[in-house]
């Protein structure tokens, strides 16, 4: 055994002190960062989606087996891409005080190798594959792909560094859960479905200028020109009150197919959505504090009863037309 006598000698001598081995990782601390790899935040929310959607495609319950076979195909799709997106976006991740603390990048060196995380994100999106294409249909596997392959290839790579149109463009990744969802039970995509995708595509705008208001001064630490970083706050502000009328005309567009409870509420999560996109202009508008964040958390929970609203008018049938 080395004694820090002999060490310090070593050293007084000229010679170079050896470096310490890496610490060694346990199965847990791997297995963790794996797991944050995936984003699990995201998923959640992307998975409120699909289930709704399957109830009111099969207009009913669709077998158990079909929905965890779904649920989990869409998780491990989203895992890949959100896992390959974080080995591609290391760099700009280390720099931003939000995503320090990421596996790849934390405390400098990161819990987790980038050949790993590469490897991980590969084989979740093979294993979503494989369960969606054996034990659902094709339809959906090819469309779980798509949704990687977007992710990927048009956002991370060719606009989220690129663009300010990065979020809005690239965004449409996050709506391919209710195709998949639809697929799966139907075998087709159809109208209602594309209804769905449109509302999540005009929702993550506002949804996510929001949270970049918030984190302005980290994209433009990295470089990403998302529009908050481009554009003045007014101008954000007034963009998100334009998607945010978009969004609502989409989820009125679904009240044929849905029915008449889901329209009901659809009118008033609406409004109340609309109220606070007016009131975040305002504030802006005369010079106070936007708090951004208020209306970015008032998304999350606003996607989450609409899809709450389908999933009861697919149960009820008298909720129906």
């Amino acid at each position: 055994m080395t004694s820090a006598f002999s060490v310090a000698a070593t050293a007084s001598a000229g010679g170079t002190t050896p470096a310490a081995p890496p610490p060694r990782r346990s199965p847990r601390v791997v297995g963790r960062a794996l797991v944050a790899l995936t984003k699990p935040r995201i998923i959640e929310l992307l998975l409120v989606t699909t289930v709704p959607t399957m109830l009111l495609a099969a207009r009913g319950v669709p077998s158990v087996r079909l929905i965890l076979v779904t649920l989990v195909g869409g998780t491990l799709a989203a895992g890949s891409a959100n896992t390959i997106n974080c080995y591609i976006d290391r760099d700009i991740d280390a720099v931003m005080k939000r995503t320090s603390r990421r596996p790849l990048v934390v405390n400098g060196t990161g819990t987790i190798k980038p050949w790993e995380a590469l490897a991980w994100g590969i084989l979740l999106g093979a294993g979503a594959t494989l369960l969606l294409g054996l034990m659902a249909n094709w339809l959906a596997a090819s469309l779980a792909d798509a949704a990687i392959l977007f992710y990927i290839f048009v956002y991370t790579l060719l606009l989220k560094r690129r663009s300010p149109a990065n979020i809005v463009i690239g965004g449409a990744a996050g709506c391919f859960p209710v195709l998949v969802g639809w697929a799966a039970v139907t075998g087709t995509v159809s109208v209602p479905a594309v209804v769905l995708f449109a509302v999540i595509f005009l929702w993550t705008p506002p949804h996510f200028w929001a949270l970049a208001m918030k984190f302005r001064k980290d994209y433009a630490a990295a470089n990403v020109p998302m529009l908050p970083v481009v554009a003045s706050p007014a101008t954000v502000a007034r963009k998100i009150l334009w998607y945010s009328y978009a969004m609502v005309a989409a989820t009125l567009a679904l009240i044929p197919y849905a029915g008449w409870i889901y329209g009901v509420f659809a009118v008033a999560l609406g409004a109340w959505f609309l109220a606070e996109a007016h009131r975040l202009n305002a504030r802006i508008a005369d010079g106070s504090s936007p708090a951004p964040m208020r209306l970015f958390h008032l998304s999350i929970a606003y996607l989450t009863l609409l899809f709450a609203a389908v999933a009861v008018t697919a149960l009820l049938p008298w909720g129906r037309w």
